[in-house]
């Protein structure tokens, strides 16, 4: 009997596939045997973690793909779903990218920084579920999964926009799972503090003592732990399971 988590042949698309945790998902999604799209607004980016794809014996494509960007998410499901160019079609989808700039004060938010946080973070994921989840439900099933942020339970007050876009990709999650069941299923990877590139620009003298007090691991997590819940949310393994949300933040408080 196959295990659950055998992703052999299966096609798999990653936005923000490119660096952080979405390039640990894509390349976790290859290891256990599936066919990879990296999608990011860089295409040289994207490449990079296809080549490293490729080396492991498996299918990878790259797009260029600004997700705040309703044509941009059209012209990416035709790539991905064309025999050809991309990989023929998807069984599993990663709304992971994301971006949370911070400002100086709440009056110092633009509108167009507003619209920006919202339309990446929550406007792009809607738009590609709503693509992909059609095509998903007409070709018999499919997983998608989203990755939120414990800024949606703990807003901090220099990332309002951010948290507020986390909160209602969250709840996207449960209306999504009901909205393309029962063919569909449609999960939530809630991420606590993770050192990727955002990590650059945090206080790590203060996030220590931070960590020390309030995360039960009393650490932050590294990308590639990321990889284990992401390939259990999508596989077999996880057949009963819909609309969920799973922290994975260290034991956060």
């Amino acid at each position: 009997m196959p295990s659950p988590f055998d992703f052999t042949d299966r096609r798999v698309l990653v936005t923000g596939g490119s660096r952080g945790l979405g390039r640990a998902m894509a390349l976790g999604f290859a290891r256990a045997g599936a066919d990879v799209a990296i999608a990011s607004r860089k295409l040289d980016a994207c490449e990079r973690v296809a080549a490293e794809i490729r080396a492991m014996g498996r299918l990878a494509r790259a797009v260029a793909c600004n997700v705040s960007r309703w044509q941009e998410l059209d012209a990416l499901v035709e790539a991905v779903y064309s025999p050809d160019l991309g990989l023929g079609g998807l069984d599993v989808l990663v709304n992971n990218a994301g971006m949370s700039p911070l400002y100086d004060s709440l009056e110092s938010v633009t509108e167009e920084l507003f619209d920006k946080v919202i339309a990446v973070n929550l406007k792009g994921p809607f738009r590609l579920s709503a693509l992909v989840g059609r095509r998903m439900v007409e070709s018999g099933g499919g997983v998608i999964l989203n990755v939120s942020s414990i800024a949606a339970v703990q807003p901090a007050p220099d990332a309002a926009p951010y948290g507020a876009a986390k909160a209602g990709l969250e709840s996207l999650t449960r209306s999504l799972a009901f909205a393309l069941g029962p063919t569909v299923r449609v999960n939530c990877i809630e991420a606590g503090p993770f050192f990727t590139d955002v990590s650059r620009h945090w206080n790590l003298e203060a996030f220590a003592d931070r960590a020390e007090h309030d995360i039960a691991l009393r650490r932050g997590g590294e990308p590639e732990e990321i990889v284990g819940a992401a390939l259990y949310l999508a596989s077999e393994g996880a057949s009963f399971t819909t609309g969920a949300v799973l922290r994975v933040d260290g034991g956060s408080r």
